[in-house]
């Protein structure tokens, strides 16, 4: 092949020139579009996770200035400089940092669909299902468990469409830290998916 004939977007797969050059046009383009949906993921996790992640501060910079930012314009401008700003950073432990925070976020997701499944069947009329929940869970005070589950049907049944009384989230949050308890993890923060647990108590 002659090479003034060569284009550059011809490379395999998009990527480097076989010339040993500069990366092609559509591998740059690519390049770029990850590192804005990486910077978009970090933007999604929380200041307090975000604060603990190392690194330079003009990326902490670009990402606190992207929040700041109120017109669509403006943000999608930012997060194409975000792009460009992490061009210049090792973006491997921003991406593991990443990867950690959504794992911990499933398993957390997790766990709350399992503390409102057990919560359901022990506000049910199944009568072996504290049975169950102490062959799970042997260091259970019963007769604590037994308490929550009474007061929890009698706000049940004052207000059914609500579902919120005091004793129906003291039920999810003893459910919640047993299961946790026994999985030797320290309680995870509560998270807005079971608004009922987390409203007032108005």
């Amino acid at each position: 092949m002659n090479p003034k004939h060569f284009d550059q977007d011809d490379g395999v797969d998009g990527g480097d020139d076989p010339f040993g050059g500069r990366p092609s046009k559509s591998a740059l383009k690519r390049m770029s579009h990850d590192l804005q949906a990486l910077g978009k993921q970090l933007l999604e996790m929380p200041d307090a996770r975000l604060n603990d992640i190392a690194m330079p501060e003009r990326l902490r910079d670009a990402l606190a200035n992207y929040k700041s930012t109120r017109s669509f314009e403006g943000k999608r401008r930012q997060l194409q400089f975000i792009g460009k700003v992490m061009r210049e950073v090792d973006a491997e432990p921003l991406r593991e940092a990443v990867a950690e925070f959504q794992l911990g976020h499933a398993r957390n997701a997790l766990e709350l669909h399992q503390a409102e499944r057990w919560r359901t069947e022990l506000l049910s009329e199944d009568k072996d299902v504290v049975t169950r929940w102490v062959a799970a869970h042997p260091d259970t005070d019963v007769q604590q468990l037994r308490a929550l589950v009474r007061n929890a049907r009698k706000d049940q049944a004052a207000a059914p469409e609500k579902r919120n009384g005091r004793a129906y989230r003291e039920l999810f949050q003893f459910i919640k830290h047993a299961m946790m308890a026994d999985a030797g993890e320290p309680p995870a923060p509560s998270m807005s998916s079971d608004a009922g647990d987390e409203s007032d108590d108005a």
